[in-house]
C-alpha cells in the first residue's frame, strides 16, 4: 500500500494533476508559445549545420571555406521555398495531418504511409541529433559533459520527456524563456560581429584562425563537385522540422490556419537570419573545424580539444567579455536539448493520427492524465535514447542518417499540394480564386522542384555514409505498418454480424472444478446452483488415489445435490482429462454451452500467487480457446488479501475520466 501511493505521489510531482477531458480546449496555444514549441528545431539547427558545412569542407583545405557563404545562400533559398510550400499546407489541410494527410488524399494510401514511416523516422533522429549536439556544445564550457555525451545525452532525454508528460501547454511555457534567449543570443552575437568587423573595423580572430588544414586527398572536377553536394546536404539539416506545425495545427488558437501560417514565417525568418549570421561570422573571424582534427589541424597546440563553431564564435565577437559567452552557451546548449521538443510534439500528434487510421496500435491515440499522447512520448523516448547509445552521441554520425525521412515527405507532400490545386481547379469557376491557387500551385511546384534535388543529392551523397540505415528503418516500419492495418482489419471482419444461427443453446452443461471440498469450493457451488444450469456436476481430477477417496467419501457425507465425476489420470495429470471431457460433451451435444467453474484464491503477496492457483492458470489458457466453453472465476479472499483491499484501483484513464480521483477513491 504504501509502495503503491509512493508511486502515484512519484507521478504526480512528475507529471502533474490530470486534466478533464473537456480542458482540452484550455491548453490550445498562441503563437508566441507555439514558436518555440513547434519551431525549436530548425530555429537551433543553425547552431550545428554551418558547421557540418564547414566540416565536410574541411577535407579539401581551408581553401574551400570560400565556398560556405554560397551553399548557405542555396540553403536558405530551400528554407525560404519550403516554408512558402507549408504555409499552403496549413491553410488547405489545418486537421493536424499535416504531410502524411496530403501524400494520403492526393496520392492514395500506400505514399501516405511512406510519409509516415519517413517522417516517424526523422523525428526520432531529430531528438537524437538535437540532443548530442547540445552534449558537444555544452561539453566545450564543461569538460565533464565533453567525456559523459551519452550519460548527458540519456539524462536530457529523460527529462525532456518528463516536462513534455506534463502537457503541451505547460511544456511550451517552460521552453518560451530558453528559446527567445537563444534567439536574443546568436542574433545579438550576429549584430556585435558585424557592427565591430564592418563599422569599427575591428579584427575578430577565432581560437583557431591560425591554424592550417591538412588537405587529405587532391580533389577536382567531379570530385570536389561532389564534396560540395555533400557540404551542401550536410547544411539542409537546417530545415528539419519544418514540417512539424503541419502536424501541429490542431495545437493553435483559432483561426489555427492563419496562426500556424505566422508563425511558419517567422519561424523561417529567424532561423535564416541566424544561420546566415553564424557563416558570415565564421568567414570574419577565420574560424576552422576540422572532421579529424588530430590529424588535419596543423599549429594546434598539443592536447588541443576542437570547440564547436558556435562556442568559437562567440569567443571571437564577445572576447574579453565571458558573461557574454557563458550566455550564448549556456543557451545554445539548452535550445538544442529543447529544440527535440519538436518531435516529442510532432512525432506522438502523428502517431495517434496512425493509431486511428489502424496502422500503429491504438494505445498511441489516446491521451494520458495531462492531455497529451503520453504512449507516443515513451516510445520517441526510447527509441532516441537507442541511437544515442548505438552511435556513442556523436553528431557527425548522426547527421548522416538525418535529414533522408524528411525531403522524403517535403517531395511527396509537394507534389501532393500539386495534385490538391488542380483538382480545385476544375471546378472552381470564380476568377479571383482561381488566381489565388494559380499562385499557390506555383509555389508548390517550386518547392517540389526544390526538395526533390536535395532529396536526389542527399541520396547520392549520404547513402554509403549511413543514409541507407534510415531509409531501411523506413521500410522496416512501412511493413510493419501494413502488417498491423492487416490484422485489424482481419479482425474487424471477423467481429462484423453476419449471418448466424440466432437459435438459444439448447442446454447449459456446468462443471465445477473440484480439488477439496473446502470454503472456496462450496462458495462455487452456491453460485453455479445460483445460476440455474441444465446440467451441473462437479469434476476432479484422480492423481492420488488416497486423497481422491477421500474427497469422495466427504461429498458423500455432505449430501450435495449435485454428482462428482472422477476423471481417471494415469500420468498424474490434471489439465488435460478435464480439457477431454469438455470436449466429449461437445462432441456429444454440439448445440450445449459449456460453463466450467473454477475456484481461485485472491492473494495479498506476490509471492503467494506463485504457491496458489497456478492449475487453474493453466486450465484457464487452455478452456478459453475451446468454442462453446465459457469460463467463470469464482474467487475466495484469504486474509492476506486485505491488505491490498483499501489500495488505490486506479486504472488507465479512470482519473481523466472522472471515475477516482488522484488518491484512487471511486467517484461513482
Amino acid at each position: 500500500m504504501a509502495v503503491s501511493k509512493l508511486a502515484i505521489a512519484a507521478k504526480r510531482l512528475i507529471v502533474g494533476r490530470p486534466f478533464r477531458s473537456d480542458r482540452l480546449a484550455h491548453t490550445l496555444l498562441p503563437k508566441r508559445i507555439a514558436l518555440p514549441v513547434f519551431a525549436s528545431d530548425p530555429m537551433s539547427s543553425v547552431a550545428y549545420a554551418p558547421e557540418e558545412i564547414l566540416l565536410v569542407l574541411s577535407v579539401a583545405g581551408i581553401s574551400a571555406y570560400a565556398f560556405s557563404p554560397w551553399i548557405g545562400i542555396v540553403v536558405a533559398v530551400v528554407m525560404i521555398t519550403v516554408v512558402a510550400s507549408y504555409r499552403q499546407n496549413v491553410r488547405a489541410y489545418p486537421s493536424g495531418g499535416g504531410d502524411y494527410e496530403v501524400a494520403t488524399v492526393n496520392h492514395g494510401r500506400r505514399w501516405g504511409l511512406v510519409v509516415a514511416s519517413a517522417l516517424l523516422v526523422d523525428y526520432i533522429l531529430t531528438v537524437a541529433v538535437s540532443i548530442s549536439s547540445a552534449a558537444a556544445n555544452i561539453g566545450s564550457v564543461i569538460p565533464f559533459v565533453a567525456t559523459h555525451k551519452v550519460l548527458f545525452a540519456v539524462g536530457a532525454i529523460v527529462l525532456l520527456t518528463a516536462m513534455n508528460l506534463r502537457g503541451v501547454k505547460e511544456s511550451g511555457s517552460l521552453f518560451a524563456i530558453p528559446t527567445y534567449a537563444f534567439v536574443l543570443g546568436v542574433l545579438g552575437m550576429v549584430a556585435v560581429g558585424l557592427f565591430r568587423g564592418l563599422v569599427l573595423g575591428q579584427e575578430m580572430r577565432a581560437e583557431s584562425a591560425d591554424f592550417h588544414l591538412v588537405q587529405e586527398t587532391q580533389m577536382a572536377g567531379v570530385a570536389f563537385a561532389f564534396l560540395i553536394l555533400r557540404a551542401f546536404s550536410s547544411g539542409s539539416a537546417a530545415l528539419t522540422g519544418v514540417e512539424a506545425i503541419s502536424n501541429g495545427v490542431p495545437a493553435f488558437r483559432k483561426p489555427k490556419s492563419r496562426n500556424a501560417a505566422t508563425t511558419l514565417a517567422l519561424m523561417g525568418a529567424l532561423a535564416i537570419a541566424m544561420f546566415m549570421g553564424l557563416i558570415v561570422l565564421a568567414g570574419m573571424t577565420g574560424a576552422v573545424v576540422a572532421e579529424d582534427p588530430a590529424h588535419q589541424l596543423i599549429g594546434a597546440p598539443p592536447g588541443y580539444e576542437q570547440k564547436t563553431l558556435v562556442a568559437q564564435l562567440a569567443n571571437a565577437v564577445f572576447s574579453g567579455f565571458p558573461p557574454a559567452v557563458y550566455y550564448v552557451m549556456f543557451f545554445t546548449g539548452l535550445i538544442l536539448v529543447l529544440a527535440a521538443n519538436t518531435a516529442f510534439n510532432g512525432f506522438p500528434v502523428l502517431g495517434s493520427i496512425l493509431a486511428q487510421d489502424r496502422f500503429l496500435p491504438r494505445q498511441l491515440h489516446t491521451r494520458g492524465d495531462r492531455l497529451a499522447f503520453s504512449n507516443g512520448i515513451l516510445f520517441l523516448a526510447v527509441s532516441a535514447i537507442i541511437l544515442v547509445l548505438a552511435f556513442d552521441a556523436e553528431v557527425t554520425r548522426l547527421i548522416q542518417l538525418y535529414i533522408v525521412g524528411v525531403f522524403v515527405s517535403f517531395v511527396l507532400s509537394q507534389s501532393g499540394m500539386i495534385r490538391h490545386w488542380n483538382r480545385l481547379l476544375r471546378t472552381e469557376t470564380d476568377p479571383v480564386q482561381r488566381r489565388r491557387m494559380r499562385r499557390s500551385q506555383m509555389i508548390n511546384s517550386f518547392g517540389l522542384f526544390m526538395t526533390a534535388s536535395v532529396l536526389v543529392i542527399v541520396l547520392i551523397t549520404k547513402f554509403t555514409k549511413g543514409a541507407w540505415i534510415a531509409i531501411a528503418a523506413m521500410a522496416a516500419i512501412y511493413v510493419l505498418m501494413t502488417a498491423i492495418r492487416k490484422h485489424y482489419d482481419r479482425v474487424a471482419e471477423e467481429l462484423q454480424e453476419q449471418e448466424v444461427d440466432a437459435v438459444l443453446p439448447s442446454r447449459n452443461h456446468a462443471i465445477i472444478l473440484v480439488s477439496k471440498l473446502h470454503l472456496p469450493t462450496m462458495r462455487a457451488i452456491a453460485y453455479a446452483r445460483a445460476t440455474r444450469p441444465d446440467v451441473l456436476e462437479g469434476v476432479t481430477v484422480n492423481v492420488d488415489d488416497e486423497d481422491t477417496r477421500a474427497l469422495v467419501a466427504k461429498w458423500d457425507a455432505e449430501d450435495l445435490p449435485l454428482p462428482l465425476k472422477v476423471l481417471e489420470s494415469p500420468y498424474r495429470e490434471i489439465t488435460r482429462p478435464l480439457l477431454g471431457y469438455v470436449k466429449r460433451i461437445r462432441r456429444d451435444s454440439p448445440r450445449d454451452v459449456v460453463t466450467v467453474f473454477i475456484p481461485e484464491y485472491v492473494v495479498g503477496h506476490w509471492w503467494e500467487q506463485l504457491l496458489h492457483n497456478q492449475s487453474a492458470l493453466r486450465l484457464k489458457s487452455r478452456l478459453l480457446f475451446q468454442p462453446g466453453v465459457m469460463v467463470t472465476s469464482v474467487p475466495w479472499q484469504l486474509e492476506s488479501s486485505q491488505r491490498v483491499s483499501h489500495r488505490p484501483t486506479t486504472v488507465p484513464g479512470a482519473v481523466r475520466r472522472g471515475l477516482e480521483d488522484v488518491k484512487g477513491n471511486d467517484r461513482r
